[in-house]
């Protein structure tokens, strides 16, 4: 039987509850400890920050520990139990839970809630991460400098429960979704890790170790030629071809032959143009590893460039030194020259003592053509990974929150709108 058609059936299901997560299972909060109180090995323990950056659906194994004596004072998740994150700068990951799944207990922050229920782990922790549970609980949120919801908002969101009335069933129906959401989870995980596995081999490639290859500064090697300002109401179907700089984030890869915008033919004497070969770059970015990101222009003829964009014009391979650009050196490199402020900024003096390695043309050539395969599959707009990545997560969060979406009572629908609407906006948002 097809994925598609157990799913059909399992949206068929006749028999849901939606319960408030308060009658499904009970809150624990966790206890404070700090980053200083951290180990290299001990008692496992889940800091609420690595929640937005290590954790997903679920976990066997803890990433910090914390001494017998740090942990004895300090509150534990068992097997089973879903680890909650109740705080954070943003409010879109408010909310979301890690399923424990390791053989021992871990100790988890008092910026975290545990949850024990009788339900399948993963399947709570799945649904956790859907719109519908994200919408009942945005309006519990307490938003400011650090955003937090406390266990009663928490506990008024409601979560499906097929077959309730048949507690074997119910979990054997949470088991299959749950089976289903790890196959689009893990074919979306291996996905990433080929992407990592790019830059990993990009980057061992241009280190040049154990070779003579001479790494000369930026200043050294070419020119720099600051572009003019336009703006995007300068825009027209047909015109000059021009290059903005919030384009090179989003819009462009390593290299291009074409430019995605024009501007009005009468500003062509006012505007500044990168010549083919030329390696356009930006000099702002809201981080740093946006700043001082590159593109190989390889078009024809030339193309004007704003003013956040410096034209880096020299005799090197153009796809070897926007290739360069990208590596992790380099960015830690230009790293100690970005001027650090809201929208971080790197000017000429700092990109000309950025260095870079400058082995002979034909070497640059034949990593170029090496890194141009690996490219197909991870940087093209239209094909490859980041495409395939996309679409499998796109793919994995529509059916992850049709399967988790039963259809609700049109009784559960009006008290929704009931309770909205009855909402009291003076409840206590401080985590209790």
């Amino acid at each position: 039987m097809s994925e598609l058609v157990i799913m059909q059936d399992l949206l068929n299901i006749a028999s849901v509850d939606w319960k408030p997560l308060e009658e499904v299972g009970t809150f624990l909060r966790g206890k404070r400890f700090v980053k200083s109180d951290l180990i290299p090995d001990g008692v496992p323990c889940i800091h609420y920050g690595e929640m937005y950056t290590h954790y997903g659906i679920w976990s066997e194994s803890a990433r910090s520990f914390l001494s017998k004596g740090v942990a004895s004072q300090l509150r534990t998740a068992n097997h089973g139990d879903v680890i909650i994150v109740a705080a954070g700068e943003t409010i879109e990951d408010i909310g979301n839970g890690t399923a424990w799944l390791g053989e021992n207990d871990v100790v988890f922050h008092d910026a975290c809630f545990s949850f024990k229920s009788e339900q399948n782990p993963k399947y709570v922790s799945y649904y956790l991460r859907t719109k519908l549970f994200k919408e009942q609980i945005k309006k519990h949120i307490s938003s400011g400098k650090i955003s937090s919801i406390n266990a009663k908002g928490l506990g008024k969101a409601k979560i499906p429960i097929p077959y309730p009335e048949n507690p074997k069933k119910s979990l054997e129906i949470q088991a299959e979704i749950v089976r289903i959401l790890d196959t689009f989870t893990s074919l979306t995980t291996e996905l990433s890790a080929r992407k990592r596995q790019f830059k990993y081999y990009r980057d061992e490639l241009l280190s040049f170790k154990n070779s003579e290859v001479e790494w000369k500064p930026l200043g050294e090697i070419g020119d720099f030629i600051r572009g003019k300002r336009f703006t995007k109401a300068d825009y027209v179907d047909e015109g000059i071809d021009v290059i903005h700089y919030g384009e090179i984030y989003t819009d462009y890869g390593v290299s291009t032959t074409n430019a995605r915008s024009q501007v009005r033919a009468e500003m062509a004497a006012s505007l500044r143009y990168a010549e083919p070969n030329d390696v356009v770059i930006t000099d702002v970015g809201e981080t740093v590893e946006d700043v001082g990101k590159a593109v190989a222009w390889l078009g024809n003829d030339k193309v004007a460039i704003h003013d956040h964009c410096y034209a880096f014009r020299h005799s090197m391979n153009p796809k070897f030194v926007a290739y360069c650009m990208q590596t992790t050196s380099f960015i830690a490199d230009k790293a100690k020259y970005v001027v650090r402020a809201k929208v971080k900024t790197l000017l000429i003096n700092g990109f000309s003592k950025v260095c870079i390695p400058v082995p002979p043309p034909e070497e640059q050539e034949r990593i170029v053509v090496i890194l141009d395969k690996f490219d197909t599959l991870t940087s093209s707009i239209s094909e490859g990974l980041p495409r395939e990545i996309k679409l499998r997560q796109q793919q994995y969060e529509y059916y992850r929150d049709l399967l988790l979406n039963f259809p609700k009572p049109v009784a559960t629908e009006v008290q929704y709108e009931q309770e909205d609407h009855q909402h009291n906006h003076k409840e206590s948002p401080c985590l209790t």
